[in-house]
């Protein structure tokens, strides 16, 4: 079994490949999580804005400030969504 590399390991690796730092926001016991104020800063996210998370391939996930087009989009699609919403649907999806 290989040894899992410590944090100091990590961060050389991360320079490595010139990333930048690694931000860490601990989940709540709702599943929430706070954008920190650097996260915040970069996006210019204020208190009401809304934000996208995109999930790529490799299971990457790339959040971002939502656009007005972001925000119709998913409002057109809340209506076609009605059929998933019975409370069968809601226990069956409870844990995920």
């Amino acid at each position: 079994m290989a040894d899992i590399p410590g944090p100091a390991m990590l961060v050389s690796k991360m320079r490595a490949v010139h990333m930048e730092a690694i931000l860490i926001s601990k989940l709540t016991a709702k599943s929430r999580a706070a954008i920190l104020e650097k996260i915040r800063n970069i996006l210019n996210l204020a208190p009401g804005n809304s934000v996208v998370f995109e999930v790529g391939e490799d299971n990457k996930v790339a959040i971002r400030k939502a656009a007005p087009i972001d925000i119709e989009f998913a409002k057109a699609l809340e209506d076609t969504l009605s059929e998933w919403m019975s409370a069968d649907d809601i226990e069956a999806y409870r844990d995920l």
